[in-house]
């Protein structure tokens, strides 16, 4: 039977197929150490985990509405009100299965499908944007980040890439993979960009809270951006709850259109979880913290022992929890072909790590 060339041309992540790998090679019984998957290697606080638990005995396990129980809804509300320093209200915020789900609401929700027009992405960056920016018929546009610029890019390079057709622009900050900031001058001049040439922006900050260097500032927080902003967030990273799957999106006039996307793909966000995501922006941050402060250490020993590798340079990430270091000189001591062959060879070794291919 027939696939679809549509289907057929899905993206994926590498990072879950290298899993799957390290997984199969660990039944085997091989010791590897793995640096593959983008997820914390802490538990669960335990307040939250109690949180569901006690959502399960109150028999809180049926469907909710699409856009989510209204407890998380006022707990987003009230989180992204305080360090967004916008007003955010309940029926702004819709919950879904992880914050992934939105990356393709939001295309599919500000282009049409077909007719040529743009989403402006970051390059490199996390391989769903442009996944689902083809998915959804739409034209991918890479922007490409600089090294020179600590993993940021260039506003000429920005301007270059807004069209007429550009109806989208994705924000990640903290960076997948490279933990490159923008800086606030850099969110000024992007902001005065959306609102000349009118175009929407996606704003990814799923990583706000691993901060290593400076805070976290959101471009919805600029004059006139809460409006055209499309604030991206969820408990993954910063709670250590990337399986419970609990994200969420925020913007007025999106939240009802993303709602109905959940009814037709979802029904409704985990009904277990949205307890546990409300429990965890309500509740104490002690061990958020320390989990951010722990990332912290790691990045600056890791990034002292790449950069006495021969061949490897590193930069410091300014957040969240990666490393991107340059492996070129390396590559070519070992008269390998590229990043990917690299991988490989360091798997056979028992250090399992992702290639800047996708």
């Amino acid at each position: 039977m027939r696939i679809s060339k549509r289907t057929l041309g899905l993206g994926t992540e590498t990072a879950f197929e290298v899993l799957a790998e390290v997984n199969r090679l660990m039944r085997e019984g091989k010791d590897i150490i793995s640096f593959c998957i983008g997820q914390p290697d802490f538990d669960t606080p335990k307040y939250i985990k109690n949180a569901a638990i006690n959502a399960i005995n109150e028999g809180k396990t049926g469907y909710t509405d699409s856009a989510g129980i209204m407890p998380a809804r006022e707990a987003v509300a009230k989180y992204l009100s305080r360090t967004r320093r916008v007003e955010v209200k309940p029926e702004h915020v819709v919950i879904a299965n992880g914050a992934k789900p939105f990356i393709a609401y939001a295309i599919a929700c500000t282009t049409d499908y077909g007719i040529g027009d743009e989403v402006i992405y970051p390059n490199p960056g996390f391989p769903i944007y442009e996944s689902q920016i083809i998915a959804n018929g739409a034209v991918p546009v890479p922007l490409q980040l600089s090294e020179k610029k600590k993993f940021s890019f260039e506003i000429g390079e920005l301007k270059s890439r807004i069209s007429n057709r550009t109806k989208l622009l994705i924000l990640n900050t903290p960076h997948n993979p490279t933990g490159g900031i923008l800086e606030e001058e850099d969110l000024k001049e992007i902001a005065e960009l959306a609102k000349r040439h009118d175009f929407w922006v996606y704003s990814d900050e799923i990583y706000c809270q691993i901060m290593h260097d400076g805070e976290f500032k959101s471009i919805a927080s600029l004059p006139g951006m809460y409006e055209r902003t499309i604030i991206s967030d969820g408990a993954s990273k910063s709670y250590a709850m990337t399986g419970w799957r609990a994200g969420y999106a925020a913007n007025a006039a999106l939240a009802p259109h993303f709602a109905r996307w959940v009814t037709n793909t979802e029904s409704c966000a985990n009904h277990i979880t949205q307890y546990a995501l409300k429990e965890a922006l309500d509740g104490p941050q002690e061990e958020t913290r320390k989990m951010a402060e722990s990332f912290k250490e790691r990045r600056d020993l890791v990034v002292k022992l790449l950069n006495e590798i021969e061949g490897v340079s590193c930069l410091s990430p300014g957040g969240a929890f990666y490393v991107f270091p340059n492996v070129t000189r390396a590559v070519e001591r070992l008269g390998i072909k590229d990043s990917e062959e690299l991988r490989k060879l360091l798997l056979e070794n028992g250090v399992a790590v992702l290639a800047d291919v996708h």
